[in-house]
């Protein structure tokens, strides 16, 4: 499984963002999609999380009220969306996937088998 992250870029405070994960080698139905993101000189952090089949999610507290996580298992593709930017979230943003079910533990990076590349999101006026 391949993963490629796409959507970030240089945005202004306050605007939104779509961030995409495309998969290829494998349908990425069989697997659970999070994201994370990784600020300079910090740990990497889950932020938000799908289960295969899209129904359930899961949010970093502090996430839940900007970040939404949708996929299109058709297109093979995870989404993130993020509204209300801040220069906090200025980070390389990851899709990762994993085999397993569930999401109770969705937000720990060491559960995941595959990576994505990232891409970088930077807010700033």
């Amino acid at each position: 499984l391949q993963l490629v992250e796409s959507g970030g870029g240089l945005v202004p405070p306050g605007e939104s963002l779509k961030l995409s994960c495309a998969a290829s080698g494998w349908p990425l139905e069989n697997f659970l999609v999070g994201w994370f993101r990784q600020a300079p000189g910090k740990e990497r952090e889950g932020v938000a999380c799908i289960e295969r089949l899209g129904a359930d999610t899961e949010y970093k507290d502090s996430a839940k009220d900007r970040f939404t996580t949708s996929r299109d298992n058709a297109k093979n593709t995870v989404y993130l969306s993020i509204t209300n930017l801040a220069p906090e979230d200025t980070a390389v943003y990851y899709c990762a996937a994993q085999a397993i079910s569930g999401t109770a533990t969705c937000l720990i990076k060491e559960e995941y088998d595959y990576w994505g590349q990232g891409t970088q999101v930077t807010v700033s006026s």
